[in-house]
């Protein structure tokens, strides 16, 4: 059983495959997603630990709990159809 950066077996269903400068590569329930961090800026800044620390949130979400970040799994699938809106 092969094992990614946050530790998890593959079977979880999302992990952290990859982090780089310019975002993160998960895999969530078995397809791999890049979320940029021009789309999720809230994991620029935030420290590797909390990154790693990404779980499912129901069957159609994850979240950061730490970070206070969630995503639909569908926003991964078609980031076109979920325009980043910040309000003050």
């Amino acid at each position: 059983m092969e094992t990614n950066l946050s530790g998890n077996s593959q079977r979880t269903s999302v992990s952290v495959l990859m982090i780089n400068a310019q975002g993160i590569m998960l895999s969530v329930q078995g397809n791999d997603y890049f979320v940029s961090y021009n789309r999720v800026p809230w994991l620029k800044d935030a420290r590797v630990s909390d990154v790693l620390n990404v779980r499912m949130c129901g069957h159609f979400a994850i979240e950061w709990e730490a970070l206070g970040v969630d995503l639909e799994i569908e926003s991964l699938k078609h980031p076109e159809r979920y325009p980043l809106v910040m309000k003050r």
